[in-house]
């Protein structure tokens, strides 16, 4: 089933998600409903919180970047076919250089901006079947993740910009939150509370 994704200015992208265990109700229901969710959408990511819950899952799959032809032929093959589900991840390390990509966010449609993020990444999770896992990323594949993760953390790739940036979005970010955008899928939108 595919579920509307939380639009910017909801406080639950704001939150740090919570572990959770196996028996979390209706959980390969639920990872089954954001895979639905993140390619309803067109997207190579999707985490919890933007579907409305505050807990640490979130799923990638870097596939579509694989077309990029500016890709040099390793990246390209770490990339096809990448898959996964993580589960109560934590960040254990992020080394490297910074390097500069253009991001978006399915809960910030219409925006796209140049973030730095570290090269290389190490990360401890679960995956689907509960299975611990600490593996190592780097370039477009740690960056797919870092993003998603940041999800979990609270935090969004606007977060990463400079003071004049956020300054030069505040108007589209605010139409945003208020339902002023048009896009082709389903989105929830912040309730507004009426002044009395």
């Amino acid at each position: 089933m595919i579920l509307p994704i939380v639009a910017y200015g909801d406080p639950v992208l704001r939150k740090v998600g919570t572990d959770i265990d196996k028996n979390y109700p209706k959980l390969k229901e639920l990872i089954a409903n954001m895979w639905e969710t993140m390619y309803g959408a067109s997207g190579v990511g999707l985490a919890a919180p933007q579907i409305g819950l505050p807990i640490r899952i979130f799923l990638v799959d870097a596939t579509p970047f694989a077309d990029d032809d500016e890709l040099s032929e390793v990246e390209r093959k770490k990339i096809e076919g990448f898959k996964k589900v993580f589960i109560n991840a934590h960040l254990e390390e992020e080394i490297g250089a910074e390097w500069t990509f253009n991001e978006g966010c399915l809960s910030i449609p219409d925006v796209r901006e140049d973030v730095k993020r570290k090269d290389t990444i190490t990360l401890s999770y679960m995956d689907e079947n509960f299975k611990s896992k600490t593996e190592t990323y780097d370039g477009l594949l740690a960056r797919i993740i870092q993003h998603e993760y940041d999800h979990i953390e609270g935090i969004l790739f606007t977060d990463k910009l400079s003071g004049l940036k956020k300054r030069l979005l505040k108007g589209r970010l605010t139409n945003i939150s208020k339902g002023k955008i048009n896009v082709d899928y389903r989105m929830r939108f912040p309730k507004v509370k009426k002044a009395r």
